[in-house]
């Protein structure tokens, strides 16, 4: 396995505007990988498992943001997106395309939707501390400290 090595510190969190959102050049790259991972997903012969990342990860930390009570599971269709790309991961894991179900799409849609809307209005500083917690997360369920509300992690 590598080593663990976050995206953010502590001192960019604490750097981070505690007021205005993420900056909108860096909104702007997040928000165009993940729609592209999804598009990907949706309609390329052979998505990739980055493209298949890239929307986990968007929806790992609404997950994170519903956590810290930040923002609702506004369309509720967060952990039917969780499952359906948990599904998507294991089609890939035994070798087959990564593929949603016509609700997998929906539902990830949806929670993307959602994770765009809140990338536009939550606080940078907010955003660097839910990707923290979301990436340490991660890397302890990896390491096989997983929590009894824990759906499955899959690297891929």
């Amino acid at each position: 396995m590598k080593k663990y090595r976050p995206t953010y510190t502590l001192l960019d969190e604490i750097t981070a505007s505690p007021t205005e959102p993420t900056p909108a050049t860096s909104r702007t790259h997040q928000l165009s990988l993940m729609w592209q991972g999804l598009a990907a997903i949706e309609s390329s012969p052979a998505p990739s498992t980055n493209d298949w990342r890239l929307c986990s990860d968007a929806v790992n930390l609404m997950e994170t943001l519903i956590a810290m009570e930040v923002v609702e599971d506004s369309s509720g269709l967060l952990m039917d997106a969780i499952t359906a790309l948990a599904m998507a991961g294991r089609r890939a894991q035994q070798g087959k395309p990564i593929r949603l179900d016509g609700a997998g799409i929906q539902a990830v849609r949806a929670v993307l939707e959602d994770y765009a809307a809140v990338l536009e209005a939550v606080p940078h500083r907010t955003m660097v501390r839910a990707h923290r917690r979301t990436e340490k997360r991660i890397h302890e369920i990896l390491t096989g400290r997983r929590q009894p509300h824990d759906v499955e992690v899959l690297k891929l």
